[in-house]
């Protein structure tokens, strides 16, 4: 059975994914907190990094991890073009804590560039992550952005990104690119079933019905 580690980097998570033998590092989040990431990752044989998506708060520090642990990228491919700019994809917040998320990210966008890089490894609905190690498979949960994905982890723990958040209280995602898509994902990640959540932001929780 896999274990997950919460990396916290401020207002975001990253996570390790373990299970005595192998690795995985999911999102490498902001450049502050790049010797944190990289010196958890130490502590494991960690030989993948997957980013649920690629917005820079998630992903700022994959190519320097990437190089210093000479291990691949692994992402969806409809989030390639966040990687030139965060502003690529469009986001839109519904109410007035999503609104203020929403400011200070694009104000975070207009300052930050993301170091490129080429992800290695392209992941899609379903796909096992065993090659890697970890019994594990990827969900697709888009809506957030157009490539945002999670990852089920020993059919007990799930990892969602952005697709869901607890920043102030356990929610949809309080910022999207497509609300449809973003809602139709929160139904799926409820009919999953009994799983932890793990935020890309806050405290995991236990699943619930997240749309009424």
């Amino acid at each position: 059975m896999s274990e997950i580690h919460r990396i916290k980097c401020g207002n975001g998570n990253c996570y390790i994914i373990e299970n005595g033998t192998n690795g995985i590092l999911v999102d490498t989040g902001k450049k502050e907190f790049i010797d944190k990431v990289i010196a958890s990752c130490k502590s494991y044989n960690v030989k993948l990094i997957i980013l649920t998506h690629a917005h820079f708060d998630h992903a700022e520090n994959a190519a320097q991890i990437s190089d210093s642990l000479g291990i691949p990228i692994g992402m969806n491919e409809n989030d390639c073009n966040l990687i030139q700019a965060n502003t690529n994809q469009s986001l839109v917040a519904s109410n007035i804590l999503g609104k203020i998320v929403l400011s200070a990210s694009l104000k975070e966008f207009a300052v930050r560039s993301m170091p490129g890089f080429k992800p290695s490894v392209f992941l899609h609905n379903d796909d096992s992550l065993s090659d890697y190690g970890i019994n594990a498979r990827i969900i697709s949960l888009p809506g957030h952005t157009n490539g945002s994905i999670g990852i089920d982890v020993d059919n007990k723990h799930l990892i969602v990104g952005d697709a869901l958040m607890n920043m102030f209280y356990p929610t949809v995602s309080m910022l999207y690119h497509n609300r449809e898509n973003m809602l139709e994902s929160a139904r799926k990640i409820t009919s999953i079933g009994n799983r932890t959540i793990y935020f890309g932001h806050g405290k995991p929780v236990t699943n619930k019905q997240w749309v009424k």
